[in-house]
């Protein structure tokens, strides 16, 4: 192969690959989470959503709530580190970052994150090696669902 051709490929790897969006995304961001995260999966459904729970190998475990039309309407998170967020919240990360960096400075301080915004709620909480969290779009709640309903 021509060497060229070969610094080009190689140029290419380099790249960064974007996040596949989760929250807001479709049932198939569910395995391209999957795979990132190289953990097992589980599913479970009902008449109102599917829940696909990711146990990766650090002790992790991520939910992702997919309604009938198959979008991911919700994901929570528990473990001893916190997962890739920008994955998790896809296309919603930025939004996420601007309202903590606000919230952090009108409060200076740790402390559990509560975002809730009209198009997003996000809940971040723990210490370490036991943090959770949860994040869903209020729009997007199967009929029947509440906020509660998403653990």
């Amino acid at each position: 192969m021509n060497s060229r051709i070969l610094r080009g490929l190689f140029a290419l790897l380099l790249l960064p690959i974007p996040a596949l969006a989760s929250l807001g995304g479709d049932v198939t961001t569910v395995e391209a989470d999957l795979a990132k995260m190289q953990g097992s999966l589980r599913t479970t459904s009902n008449n109102a959503y599917t829940l696909h729970e990711i146990q990766t190998s650090t002790g992790v475990t991520v939910r992702e709530y997919v309604s009938t039309s198959g979008k991911v309407f919700a994901v929570t998170w528990q473990g001893p580190i916190h997962p890739d967020l920008r994955q998790l919240l896809g296309t919603y990360f930025d939004a996420f970052t601007q309202a903590e960096q606000a919230q952090r400075a009108e409060r200076r301080g740790r402390g559990p994150v509560q975002i809730q915004e009209p198009g997003l709620v996000v809940q971040v909480a723990g210490h370490m090696r036991a943090f959770l969290g949860k994040a869903y779009v209020p729009q997007m709640l199967p009929a029947g669902i509440r906020a509660e309903d998403i653990q």
